[in-house]
């Protein structure tokens, strides 16, 4: 099923599954005796294995919503984002591999729930009700769970992993969890933590402004619909604290955790009415040096490409949310496996920017590159020279982009997931009618 869905991405199973195959698809995701647990410990466990090539793989971990129909709402879905626009959907929080050279290698774990249909309360009492519960038996439950499944999993295959993740990990119960993993992790502060031994600052940015810069370096920042294209200059300092984590629940005393800060920020080069970039990252990595420090940087960085994953999953080149199954475990179990896909795709989209010159059977089989080939001379420029020889992954990408409707710069950068998935598709089919005339002359 996953190598027929890599074929031809969908969120719909009557878009990737031929009239022989749909009923046992239909079949599969719609029994309850196929655990969505055991698909993602298989899952899981294969992706834990290919980090074992890594020195020390990136793992980025971030939540997201899928928006998914249920006009009666007996699909046992939950709420999601504003209560009042009765937007109904499930929660999901996925771990994502990612090598040192930015190239997504496979997902962890993942964790899903719906959100139960909330009563109506003031303000104050839903804070007082988050207070009195356990970490373990709220949302912040999934994150520690989703982190230790992926280091028991990375711990099996051999591999050390450096978990990246953004504001919302900046809680206490995420931070001590991290600490005793036995891995290293980043994540961007969300508060201006209290110090356990303030001297003549109390809190954590007025330490770090304190210190003395390790360096500077420019970055690349590109144009968004808030942000001007500009070379940002980028002040870098980083320093050993010890921070006081206060729980809140039950009044106990905050607890002491010895962390290494690095800080980032942007000096001198932010156009008019916009903010300076900034990151204060909390990590467990050495900092010993200007290098070091900008290696936390570009690892957290690293933490994007999970973005990248859920849209090219959610509303991309794979679309989960337009499935029409009946049942919230259905939607699970099938939403699962299209993730495997969506990684895929984000992994071949990735190997033909950061390894162009690695060759094309590492990702593809060896009829999908006769395939491929055969396709694109139908499509080349009249000055283009297509060889039998086997494309570089960077070919490859470009050649399953080309197919998918990409036309080059007029595209507005480089091949992305949406045209590598329009192009695997239409490879797809002509990957059938290989195999179909290859079995009929047998």
């Amino acid at each position: 099923m996953l190598a027929r869905m890599a074929e031809n991405p969908s969120g719909k199973l009557s878009a990737v599954f031929k009239a022989k195959e749909l009923d046992g698809a239909y079949d599969f995701v719609e029994n309850d005796n196929v655990t969505t647990a055991r698909l993602e410990v298989a899952i899981g466990r294969s992706a834990a294995q290919r980090c074992a090539e890594e020195r020390r793989v990136r793992v980025a971990v971030d939540g997201s919503s899928l928006s998914l129909t249920d006009g009666p709402k007996d699909k046992g879905f939950g709420p999601i984002g504003n209560i009042s626009a009765g937007w109904q959907g499930l929660k999901v929080l996925s771990a994502l591999a990612v090598g040192a050279n930015g190239v997504p290698i496979g997902l962890l774990a993942q964790a899903w729930w719906a959100r139960p249909e909330a009563p109506a309360r003031t303000l104050k009492q839903c804070k007082r009700d988050r207070m009195k519960k356990k970490p373990r038996d709220k949302e912040t439950g999934r994150w520690l769970e989703t982190i230790e499944r992926s280091a028991e999993r990375l711990e099996e295959a051999g591999a050390l992993g450096w978990f990246q993740l953004d504001r919302e990990g900046d809680a206490w119960p995420m931070l001590f969890s991290l600490s005793e993993s036995g891995h290293w992790f980043t994540v961007r502060a969300s508060w201006d933590r209290r110090l356990a031994d303030p001297g003549d600052k109390k809190y954590l940015r007025g330490r770090m402004a304190k210190t003395t810069p390790l360096g500077s370096y420019e970055l690349d920042v590109p144009a968004r619909w808030n942000r001007r294209a500009r070379k940002a200059h980028m002040v870098i300092h980083a320093a050993e604290v010890v921070l006081l984590l206060r729980e809140k629940m039950n009044g106990k005393k905050p607890r002491p955790l010895s962390i290494r800060v690095v800080w980032t920020h942007e000096q001198g080069t932010t156009p008019p009415g916009e903010s300076p970039l900034d990151w204060m990252l909390l990590t467990n990595a050495p900092i010993d040096s200007l290098e070091a420090a900008r290696t936390v940087v570009t690892g957290y960085a690293m933490r994007w490409r999970i973005e990248e994953f859920h849209r090219t999953w959610k509303s991309g080149a794979c679309n989960v949310e337009r499935t029409q199954l009946r049942s919230r475990n259905a939607v699970i179990r099938w939403a699962t496996m299209l993730a495997v896909v969506a990684a895929r795709i984000e992994r071949i989209k990735r190997l033909g920017r950061e390894q162009p010159d690695r060759p094309a059977t590492d990702e593809l089989s060896p009829v999908e590159i006769e395939v491929l080939i055969v396709l694109k001379r139908e499509i080349k420029k009249r000055s283009e020279v297509i060889r039998d020889d086997i494309p570089t992954m960077a070919q490859a990408s470009l050649w399953l982009a080309e197919l998918g409707g990409y036309t080059g710069k007029s595209s507005g950068g480089p091949p992305g997931s949406i045209t590598i998935g329009r192009g695997l598709e239409r490879l797809k089919h002509g990957v059938e009618a290989v195999v179909a005339m290859r079995r009929a002359s047998q």
